[in-house]
């Protein structure tokens, strides 16, 4: 018998069920741990499909960006998750990034620092290993296109000045804009991403290709060469 503190969703008030919340208020009312509720179905003998969602989000402090970096095996390790349960977690995560990546196209817009890490974000914020990409842009700083340089681990990756300049050079790029990921969260450059940002510039003047920026990506967040005067 449930014990009054103890009640299964299918027990509470109508409105107040995750599926029925959405279908009568709306998908914006509902919490983190109530939409995480609906993707995994059910609980567990202990806990409600909420309740487990909230002890899930709990682990990482209520950041949808750390959950990102969760993996299956991560997943099932809560009781009530199997490993169809932790797939539909990752899988609809991952739809979630794809959307905020398609959303976040300049299009013909002018790249600046803040367009530049709405557009990478969704590709490097919640990366648990440093990736390097640049965008490459026309002689007004519009878009053009961006590519990955190069993929490392989790306290760098090597970014070679030829498949720099080579790819912006294919992509008869006028500027481009460097920008690679922190994991760990710390903006602060280091001094081999403040040399590297030196040589690209130098080496980008006997091209005629100009480094508008050099962007850090953390959680949420960035850092910009140009804005802070290192450029």
């Amino acid at each position: 018998m449930l014990s009054e503190n103890k009640l299964t969703i299918k027990c509470w008030a109508e409105e107040d069920r995750p599926r029925e919340k959405l279908q009568l208020k709306g998908k914006q009312t509902l919490s983190d741990a109530e939409l995480i509720a609906i993707i995994i179905g059910s609980g567990n003998s202990e806990q409600s499909a909420v309740e487990l969602s909230r002890q899930i989000l709990a682990s990482v402090k209520n950041d949808l960006f750390d959950l990102g970096k969760k993996t299956i095996d991560d997943l099932t390790k809560f009781k009530g998750i199997g490993e169809a349960k932790a797939i539909a977690i990752v899988a609809a995560l991952e739809l979630g990034r794809r959307r905020a990546q398609s959303e976040s196209k300049p299009l013909d817009k002018f790249v600046s620092d803040k367009i530049a890490f709405e557009m990478m974000s969704p590709l490097l914020s919640d990366l648990p290993h440093e990736e390097f990409w640049i965008i490459c842009l026309n002689r007004n700083g519009r878009f053009i296109s961006k590519h990955k340089i190069s993929s490392g681990g989790i306290s760098g990756t090597v970014a070679d000045m030829k498949m720099i300049f080579n790819t912006a050079v294919k992509e008869l790029a006028c500027g481009v804009i460097l920008c690679h990921n922190h994991p760990s969260g710390n903006l602060n450059p280091s001094e081999t991403d403040k040399l590297l940002t030196r040589k690209a510039i130098e080496g980008g003047r006997f091209l005629e290709i100009e480094v508008f920026d050099h962007i850090i990506i953390g959680h949420n967040n960035y850092f910009s060469f140009r804005q802070n005067n290192l450029l």
